[in-house]
């Protein structure tokens, strides 16, 4: 009995070693070595200091910016330690007050865009950190961005058409923007 004891602890103190420390080293090893962008969270950097990622959706409500999808996630919005989507079926109210509200929210920092809002502009994707857009959710904004921005319809198209990302390998997926690119390229563009 105290051998079958002492190897099961002996497993068990093995298999944490294992598991628990040299496994997660040689994978981080690799990453750092072969994916160093990614594996320390794709940063996107502005004069040296870190604005966001690539990976992760932000807040932006103002109207001189694009906005992104809606978060579902909790304590605020964008939490990545909270990713989750809303898991509200479509006929749930509290799905159709949050719905009315972005678009409430979409019609009074453009009044004058009649255009039917794009569906990603007004819901969440499954994590609730989805940095994409689609094209339409952008082509959408480009009126206020325009206006408030005091810049050409073209200008803002232009920009769209340089933030696009394809289809994944070509065929997977469909094009989208990346919300926080964009809204730095907009920064960045001389008027």
């Amino acid at each position: 009995m105290t051998r079958i004891i002492r190897n099961s602890l002996m497993s068990l103190l093995l298999l944490t070693i294992f598991t628990g420390v040299v496994y997660p080293l040689v994978v981080t090893g690799i990453a750092q070595a072969i994916f160093p962008h990614q594996a320390n969270g794709s940063v996107i950097t502005m004069n040296g200091k870190a604005v966001g990622s690539k990976l992760i959706g932000q807040q932006f409500d103002d109207p001189k910016y694009f906005w992104g999808r809606l978060s579902a996630t909790s304590l605020y919005p964008y939490n990545g330690g909270s990713s989750s989507g809303s898991n509200l079926g479509q006929n749930n109210p509290d799905l159709m007050k949050a719905v009315q509200a972005r678009i409430d929210a979409l019609h009074a920092a453009d009044p004058a865009n009649t255009e039917k809002i794009p569906g990603d502009l007004v819901t969440s994707s499954g994590s609730g950190l989805d940095p994409h857009i689609s094209i339409a959710a952008a082509e959408y904004q480009v009126p206020r961005i325009a206006r408030t921005r005091g810049l050409d319809i073209s200008a803002v198209n232009e920009l769209i058409s340089q933030n696009t990302q394809g289809r994944w390998l070509g065929v997977f997926g469909e094009p989208v923007v990346n919300v926080l690119k964009l809204n730095l390229a907009l920064d960045g563009r001389k008027h």
